[in-house]
């Protein structure tokens, strides 16, 4: 059994969110402007509740509560009770509570019973039982006749002669002003964590072949000090502060597998392929298979490494990479109240990453991040029922990518290879993509990129009797100030198309070595982009309270987002005549279109206003003194940020960059040494977008039913709808299938189109059973049944296709592009996310509650046998859908990634020799005719993942407390694929393309103090 140890040892109560994945949160209680202390504050998150009580100047903490959604609750004797839901996360402002005292007659009530009760019974005597009646109303004592003294007694916290802390009848310490022996007014701390691999399980080979398990280790620390900020005669009453800082230093194991050229192929001879290769020139097939090497080729496959496998039927090179990441974070907090009506906060984050990734060739690509963080927030009170909030947020990221041969090595100048990009930081071989199955030769590009955004917000909440009342505004100024090239070494794709004859598919690999891509794409100049985007928004909320068993909350709002646009103007559409028969750049600078003669904004794209966004919610409880509660809403939101991506292909387009996608052919022949060259069958730019693209939408709705069940059971039955609308949709204009005519030789080609034409939809059914916390026993089942389709080209994480990858056949196809541009419905598949099934068991136990457990046990087996917490948990769901690829260029244009392949009638998956899907099940599509087989329209590999924990706390006096944890994640070690390669013309056609992590085993200790 291999196993992972992680050693921590935690030196204070104030830890880093980071650590653990808690986050530390405090706040202040107040009545009147004035603290108020001795005010009990719990947090309750499902099953787990913790409690605290506020301190002289009404502050309470919480040292680490698990990131997520808690349940606050503030009481305080003669004060109405407060709720609230918090996410608690790394950066969740102080709580601001603010109490408010009970109605008169229930304060009177209030005052009578409990003060009587204090009076009467000493505080030896046992309460009376909460379920016997006739026992609680014999012995309540009656109330004194004095109503005024009593209430005047009742706000009494200490001091008086019957509640003094020298009274029998004292209240207990740490209650109020009693807090004998308490903790100063500051709290700090060290933390740190150390783990290795030495009992790691071995990482999952694709190949089959068991390699060297590597080392790594992890190791993290911290500290953090806090509390208020006292200067005498400077700053008596300064603000609360914090402070926090974290540094980590992680190394990453991975293996990773590939087929690269075997010693016999490095020098041209393929005699071993079944596949006769022809010479491109002559029509002739080479002798012996036997073709000549072309200097560039020669060059480039000094990159490859040489084979180490000979036993793997799918792969023939295997080797173990390190990966490392350096992390540096800052924390700053302060909060200070203003007087009686005002309260001042705000923090300042920093953090800095260093990583270091390797790939199959040894290639090192370095990362370096640098981002800030912060905020600045006040509060104003107007009486009771008026708050005004007012808030400042700034942002900025700084990312620096240096790939390995930036100012090292021009490997394309020494290979020969002319019209690249011929500046030192973007030295390197060029992109190579191969459809068999051949790994792919890639490198990090070059960048140094800024971005920044200013936040300003405001908001009014007014209570008014049933009414809860929200208006607010934000406003959201961005900037994206980028120095990149997009595809500066270019990318050439090889299909095996120059090499195939009459009756032969060729052999892709052939093509490289002779130096004669399918096809090529590049795109740089025009390295420094400046992007602004304003985005704006105003909403009005009302939280009404009908009555006791129904509650409605419904609003409005309105989002907009501007298109972006560039500071100098340099962005470059395209201006299409109708029907897409003629196409001239227009810029940004200069925004008339010279054929249709439209006149576009500065963004070359059209705003789109009609962001308005109606929400409700309504909580009903049908039947009174009954558990059943039905929830219902429904609302709209827009997607603002849809605007970035097409942003960046714009900015990178002729006449202001080189950017050409184009296909080897008798107009427009293409080798290796001379590959990027302009075609007059093809566009200079390879990328335009509607000028009128809307913003898309989602319409959502739910319907729930909870209803209590015996046994301490509680199930919940849910209904979610979405529609999305106006989603993103990309096609290539003027194509047409391998093997057909032209239908219209004189109209542009080669480049992407973007518009807003997609749709979507999602239904899910939701079943929920919970076991509340009984006996020490909780549970929790979640079982999910949806279905998703689209025909969105970014839907569910696909994002766009830019120049560098468009091309890259290595993982299977992309579904953003369609495959016939006349037929988009033909794109209507399930989603890439569609999990058909997906269920979430949670079982969690605590020894030593309940008779059961161990109750009754006093002494060491007490001791030893309560209070161990044991979780675990279970997910099991099944595959995502995957789309079949047949690598080929499409005609005219340098794309070779949208074609499938057709369905032959077979079945479609086997699992045999490490294959679960069955090639046979598609062929190569007929000539003229685009492929049958339909998106996303293979089910990936099923999920399963078994995590459990073992947990307790140690408690050695009222100021010291020891947490030991254990966490095991894939406890039964079991593989789960993340998918299949999905490439039906590579060699690994069925094969899984990653594995999931294997077992690793986490053992946590913490000191508090």
């Amino acid at each position: 059994m291999l196993l992972k140890i992680k050693h921590a040892v935690f030196f204070a109560a104030l830890a880093f969110s980071s650590i653990a994945g808690a986050s530390e949160y405090h706040g202040q209680v107040s009545f009147g402007g004035f603290p108020v202390p001795g005010a009990t504050v719990t947090a309750t998150q499902g099953t787990k509740k913790i409690a605290t009580i506020t301190d002289q100047g009404g502050i309470y903490s919480f040292a680490d509560l698990a990131d997520g959604k808690w349940k606050i609750e503030v009481e305080m004797q003669c004060f109405a009770t407060l709720h609230a839901e918090v996410s608690i996360a790394p950066q969740t402002p102080a709580g601001k509570w603010e109490l408010a005292l009970l109605p008169i007659d229930q304060l009177m009530v209030h005052v009578k019973v409990t003060q009587s009760s204090i009076l009467a019974r000493p505080a030896s005597a046992a309460a009376p039982k909460k379920n016997d009646a006739a026992d609680a109303n014999v012995n309540k004592p009656k109330t004194p006749d004095d109503v005024n003294e009593q209430a005047a007694d009742g706000f009494l916290v200490n001091g008086s002669t019957n509640n003094a802390a020298t009274s029998q009848y004292a209240l207990s310490q740490a209650f109020g002003n009693t807090r004998t022996g308490s903790k100063g007014l500051y709290k700090g701390g060290v933390s740190a964590i150390f783990d290795n691999s030495s009992l790691d399980a071995r990482p999952y080979s694709l190949s089959g072949v068991e390699t060297p398990k590597p080392y790594y280790d992890h190791f993290t620390g911290g500290i953090a000090f806090g509390g208020p900020l006292r200067i005498p005669h400077l700053l008596p009453r300064g603000p609360d502060f914090f402070v926090g800082y974290q540094w980590t230093r992680n190394q990453t194991a991975e293996t990773l597998s590939g087929i690269v050229p075997t010693t016999e192929e490095r020098t041209g001879n393929l005699g071993s392929l079944s596949t006769t290769v022809y010479n491109p020139t002559t029509g002739l097939p080479y002798a012996n298979n036997v073709v000549p090497l072309s200097s560039q080729a020669a060059a480039l496959l000094q990159l490859f490494p040489a084979a180490n496998l000979t036993n793997s039927s799918l792969y023939n090179y295997e080797r173990t990479v390190l990966d490392s990441s350096h992390q540096d974070a800052m924390e700053t907090r302060l909060d200070k109240s203003l007087g009686r009506r005002d309260q001042l906060w705000g923090s300042f984050n920093l953090q800095s990453v260093r990583a270091a990734s390797t790939n199959l060739f040894a290639f090192v690509d370095t990362t370096d991040t640098l981002g800030i963080n912060t905020n600045i927030n006040w509060e104003h009170r107007f009486g009771h029922r008026i708050f005004v909030n007012s808030a400042y947020r700034f942002s900025r990221l700084r990312t620096l990518v240096a790939p390995n041969f930036e100012n090292r090595e021009d490997i394309s100048g020494t290979a020969g290879i002319t019209g690249n990009d011929l500046d030192s930081a973007n030295w390197g071989p060029p992109a190579l993509n191969f459809s068999s199955g051949l790994t792919s030769l890639s490198d990090a590009n070059s960048a140094f990129n800024r971005s920044r955004t200013d936040a300003f917000s405001a908001s009014a909440s007014i209570y008014q009797r049933k009414h809860n009342v929200t208006v607010g505004a934000d406003l959201r100024k961005q900037q994206h100030n980028d120095y990149f090239q997009q595809n500066p070494r270019g990318t050439f794709a090889f299909t095996g198309a120059a090499t195939a004859g009459t009756g032969s598919t060729g052999f892709d690999l052939a093509d490289f070595l002779i130096g004669v891509p399918d096809t090529s794409s590049i795109a740089y100049g025009n390295a420094d982009k400046y992007f602004r985007q304003s985005v704006y928004d105003a909403y009005a909320t009302d939280d009404w309270r009908v009555m006791p068993a129904l509650t409605i909350n419904a609003g409005l709002r309105w989002e907009y987002g501007a298109p972006i646009t560039e500071v100098h103007g340099r962005l470059v559409n395209l201006d299409l005549a109708s029907g897409f028969t003629s196409a001239a750049a227009v810029l940004g600078s200069d925004p008339v279109g010279s054929i249709t003669g439209n006149h576009y904004p500065s963004s070359l794209v059209r705003p789109d206003r009609t962001g308005v966004e109606p929400r409700i919610g309504i909580s009903w409880r049908p039947i009174p003194a009954s558990t059943v509660v039905v929830r219902a809403g429904y609302g709209i939101y827009h997607d603002t940020s849809v605007y970035l991506a097409p942003a960046l292909q714009l900015a990178q387009q002729a006449p202001l960059s080189k950017s050409l996608s184009v296909a080897n052919s008798t107009a427009c022949p293409l080798t290796l040494a001379n590959g990027f060259i302009t075609c007059s069958s093809t566009t200079s730019d390879n990328f335009a977008i509607d000028p009128n693209f809307r913003v898309g939408y989602a319409q959502t709705w739910q319907l729930s039913v909870q209803r209590d069940l015996p046994e301490a059971l509680q199930l919940t039955a849910t209904y979610l709808g979405v529609k999305g609308t106006h989603g993103v949709q990309q096609f290539l204009p003027n194509t047409y299938p391998i093997g057909a005519t032209n239908p219209c030789p004189d109209c542009p080609l080669g480049f992407v189109y973007r518009t807003s034409g997609g749709n979507s939809t999602r239904h899910a059914g939701q079943l929920q059973l919970r076991r509340r916390l009984r006996n020490g026993f909780t549970a929790s089942m979640l079982y999910t049944w949806s279905k998703s389709l689209d025909d969105d080209a970014q839907l569910g994480g696909q994002g766009h296709v830019t120049t560098s990858a468009q091309n890259d056949g290595s993982s299977g196809a992309t579904a953003s592009i369609a495959q016939n541009w006349h037929d988009l419905h033909a794109e209507r598949a399930l989603s890439t996310f569609d999990q058909r099934q997906l269920l979430n068991l949670q079982v969690q136990y605590t020894s030593g509650e309940g008779l059961g457990g161990g109750d009754s046990l006093r002494g060491w087996r007490g001791r030893l046998v309560k209070e161990w917490t044991m979780l675990t948990k279970i997910s099991t769901g099944s595959g995502l859908p995957e789309t079949p690829a047949y690598l080929a260029a499409i005609s005219g244009t340098g794309f070779s990634n949208i074609t499938r392949p057709s369905l032959s009638g077979a079945k479609i998956y086997t699992n045999s020799a490490g294959v679960h899907l069955n090639s046979a099940a598609y062929t190569v599509p007929t000539s003229g005719q685009w492929g049958t087989a339909g998106r996303n329209s293979i089910t990936g590999p099923g999920q399963f993942s078994l995590d459990a924990s073992l947990a307790r706390t140690f408690r050695s006096s009222t100021k010291y407390s020891l947490d030991a944890r254990i966490d095991a994640t894939n406890l039964l070690n079991h593989t789960a694929f993340s998918g299949w390669i999905s490439t039906w013309n590579s060699s690994q056609f069925g094969a899984p393309s990653a594995a999931n992590a294997m077992r690793s085993l986490q053992t946590t200790l913490r000191l508090r103090f």
